[in-house]
């Protein structure tokens, strides 16, 4: 069975609501957590077989959008 992975980003403090409901609002793709909101790290929990979609949305919020979501680790 195929499990969730995670991933980690550092992004801009005030787009941590925003990339929330963005990716969010892809039902079931993914979940946004906030790991350290001093550091402004999140963590992408994504569904089995989605990590292509949830790298196409990135691609394009940084791309089409201006947004930081760099990775870590």
């Amino acid at each position: 069975m195929a499990q969730t992975s995670k991933h980690l980003f550092r992004v801009e403090r005030h787009e941590i609501n925003y990339l929330r409901v963005t990716i969010e609002s892809y039902d079931g793709m993914a979940l946004v957590r906030t790991v350290d909101p001093e550091e402004a790290t999140i963590e992408l929990l994504v569904a089995p077989g989605c990590e292509a979609i949830l790298h196409t949305l990135i691609e394009s919020l940084k791309s089409d959008e201006g947004i930081l979501l760099e990775k870590k680790g």
